[in-house]
């Protein structure tokens, strides 16, 4: 599990909890008072129509799979890769035989069809055009999966305002109401019932938008960009394997690519 993602949740969504409890108990129906039914009813069925409306099905439905992928987290390690770049290095100097056996062993399937293209005999240029073609157009689909949940953010902020003209609109009619002997049907009452719904319903549409669905763009789009390092340096090491440089040259070079604390030596 990504516990970074976890907590950050928690942490916020506890401190946003603190404050409104803190704040609400001055008022008559405590906690209770920033649950507005039809307010949540605006933002999120407001949100989730319109972001059914500018996407494909396809992508639309992703978004309990992506969900998931941030909260699960990324146990991947390119330490390990290197290290496995490293070890096939010496095995693509032994012969095209040997690696070919040694294939069956790679779990990675980008590493896995790099590896494949040289036993198949493919010049050096073509591996990495083909490779690189991959890592673009993978970018692009993954991108458009977390552009789903960037679109959400930017519209949740618009439907709070939605909900704001709404209840504005209710107590502009409150006003011009005759004036009441103080009960639930006094327009005084409905003037401030109105102006509540107004306030939480941009105030739904900012906490969605800034506590869950931009930060989960935004932990995709960092996952998006990990993964482009990940895949070329792995790119770097197959062109390295097909010209079957030495296995320290290959170990130093693709070292190059990690930070200082996690790069790869020899034991």
């Amino acid at each position: 599990m990504d516990f970074a993602t976890i907590i950050g949740l928690l942490f916020g969504s506890g401190l946003i909890g603190y404050a409104v409890f803190g704040v609400s108990q001055a008022l008559p129906n405590g906690v209770m008072t920033f649950v507005d039914i039809q307010s949540l009813m605006i933002v999120l069925g407001g949100t989730i129509a319109a972001t059914a409306m500018a996407f494909p099905v396809k992508e639309v439905l992703s978004l309990y799979t992506n969900l998931w992928a941030v909260f699960k987290g990324d146990t991947h390690n390119d330490s390990d890769t290197l290290r496995e770049l490293v070890e096939l290095a010496a095995v693509a100097r032994k012969g095209t035989a040997d690696l070919e056996k040694a294939t069956d062993g790679i779990n990675d399937w980008f590493m896995k069809d790099g590896v494949q293209m040289i036993v198949d005999g493919l010049p050096e240029e073509d591996i990495r055009n083909i490779m690189e073609t991959r890592v673009v157009n993978r970018e692009l689909r993954e991108d458009a999966e977390a552009n789903v949940f960037k679109t959400m953010g930017v519209f949740s902020p618009a439907f709070g305002m939605v909900g704001t003209l709404v209840g504005l609109v209710a107590m502009l009619f409150a006003m011009g109401a005759p004036a009441g002997d103080g009960g639930d049907d006094d327009p005084a009452a409905k003037l401030g019932q109105a102006m509540g719904v107004a306030l939480i319903t941009t105030f739904y549409g900012a906490l969605f938008a800034n506590m869950f669905f931009l930060p989960v763009a935004a932990k995709l789009r960092s996952r998006i960009d990990k993964r482009n390092i990940t895949q070329n340096m792995i790119i770097d090491g197959i062109v390295m394997l097909k010209v079957k440089k030495h296995p320290i040259l290959v170990r130093e070079f693709l070292n190059s690519y990690l930070a200082p604390r996690d790069r790869v030596y020899e034991d």
